[in-house]
């Protein structure tokens, strides 16, 4: 029986652009390029290992997102995943990891799974509790943070590294795990993978598909939300210290002043 993986990627505002809020308090996703969550490429080269070790595995990358999130996918795929699950609904605007973990778990369920792979946070709310939360919802356990892992007989195997010791865990097949940037660097897709991910499926679900109530996401569902939100202040330029002999003490006077000595 074939092993199915289902890996969960985010489409996330670029790092490096402008980033800001929209007058609802939402991170304003329009006026920003967007891309593949870094964090997540690593759960898609994981799953991907995964596949290459077992004797018949498919994987699956599912999103939830507006329309450009299809790009979150298509890099997936190119990397080497199977197929694809995108999510989209209007009333999905605004969904905080409640409601985003509440989609997800439906549509797990709904495609099928025996292992479901994410990152260990996501780049843009960074908060790093969806794996747990999507384990409870599915009833199964869950394994997270590991900086290795792999499957052999219905059992998911990983190490978790600490600050002061490292932990060998595992878990009976149905799971979730979460991986971390320490798992392994994620593969470049080839030209050939690009290309073939262009012909790879591509299923489009909405609220509806999932029995999904619109009241249940969105801002309206949200179990968080943000007061309110100011632009980071422009950085002032620096004190310059000229060394003419008392650069020494004028650099300790300084960081004296500054209460950092």
């Amino acid at each position: 029986m074939s092993l199915r993986i289902v890996v969960c990627v985010k489409y996330v505002p670029d790092a490096t652009g402008d980033r800001h809020f929209a007058d609802d308090l939402t991170v304003d996703r329009d006026d920003v390029d967007g891309l593949l969550s870094e964090l997540d490429e690593y759960a898609v080269e994981q799953a991907l290992q995964i596949a290459d070790e077992a004797d018949d595995a498919e994987i699956t990358v599912l999103t939830v997102g507006p329309e450009d999130a299809k790009d979150a996918l298509r890099k997936a795929l190119s990397m080497g995943a199977d197929k694809a699950v995108h999510v989209e609904d209007d009333d999905l605007h605004g969904t905080d990891v409640m409601g985003t973990s509440l989609v997800l778990a439906k549509a797990i369920e709904k495609t099928g799974y025996d292992l479901v792979i994410a990152g260990m946070a996501s780049t843009d709310g960074t908060m790093g509790v969806l794996p747990a939360i999507l384990a409870e919802r599915l009833g199964v356990p869950q394994v997270t943070l590991l900086s290795e892992v792999s499957v052999e007989d219905g059992v998911v195997k990983g190490r978790r590294d600490g600050d002061t010791a490292s932990e060998q865990l595992e878990a009976s097949l149905p799971a979730v795990v979460s991986v971390t940037d320490q798992s392994g660097e994620a593969r470049y897709p080839s030209f050939k993978g690009i290309m073939a991910a262009k012909k790879k499926p591509v299923e489009s679900l909405d609220l509806d598909d999932l029995d999904i109530d619109a009241e249940e996401v969105g801002l309206e569902g949200a179990w968080t939300k943000v007061d309110s939100a100011a632009e980071r202040p422009a950085r002032t330029a620096g004190t310059i210290v000229k060394d003419e002999g008392e650069g020494g003490k004028q650099l300790a006077e300084f960081l004296a002043g500054q209460k950092f000595i």
